[in-house]
């Protein structure tokens, strides 16, 4: 099993986390792991991002840090060097294909149609991330793409808690979803170490 094989089968669901002060990643990312969710998506959306990925990969025993919102090849350059063992992207582009397969760094990028993910898996990319999940017609959409294309992963994201993950994790070509819910900004900037560490044990609940 690969490595991000391995990260998307960890746990039901991969917390997509935003952190605003890269102060609260060390614990943030503990409470997560002692949780049951060890996988960990830190989106390259806020300037604390990469040194939150740094702190994580050097101080939390347990935690697989990835990054997320790659857009451009030196996002997977950036990554690495702040110890990310594996990236996301929202899409792909043609430059995007081109650095990840000559990146060591895993990439799992996005697709939303069929085309996309033929195109994505011709190049050998046959994990891929469904988004925006909701929006691209849900897990209805999934179970339509497992017939046709029934060697294609996904890990869903975009639109699903905990009303509707039990849907896409019921999909069999959904190996994981990904789900912001998890880390609340207002949980993460009052500490509340103890609640998300619920949420995640909770959410680890979510695939029978």
């Amino acid at each position: 099993m690969g490595l991000l094989e391995s990260v998307l089968h960890a746990a039901p669901v991969m917390p997509v986390v935003v952190i605003e002060d890269a102060k609260h990643a060390v614990a943030l990312a503990r409470a997560l792991v002692a949780g049951g969710l060890p996988a960990i998506e830190v989106t390259l959306r806020t300037r604390a991002a990469l040194d939150a990925v740094r702190a994580i990969a050097a101080e939390v025993e347990g935690a697989i840090v990835g990054v997320g919102t790659v857009r451009k090849p030196q996002d997977l350059a950036d990554a690495m060097q702040a110890g990310a063992r594996f990236a996301i992207s929202p899409g792909s582009t043609p430059s995007l294909i081109a650095a990840a397969k000559d990146s060591p760094l895993p990439w799992l990028p996005g697709a939303a149609t069929a085309t996309e993910a033929m195109t994505l898996a011709e190049h050998g990319f046959e994990y891929q991330k469904f988004f925006p999940a909701e929006a691209a017609g849900g897990a209805a959409a999934l179970r339509s793409l497992h017939g046709p294309l029934p060697d294609i992963r996904f890990c869903a994201t975009g639109g699903i808690g905990t009303h509707n993950a039990r849907d896409y994790l019921d999909t069999p070509n959904v190996a994981c979803v990904g789900g912001s819910w998890l880390t609340p900004s207002r949980l993460v900037a009052t500490e509340e170490w103890g609640a998300i560490e619920a949420l995640a044990r909770a959410a680890t609940l979510l695939r029978a």
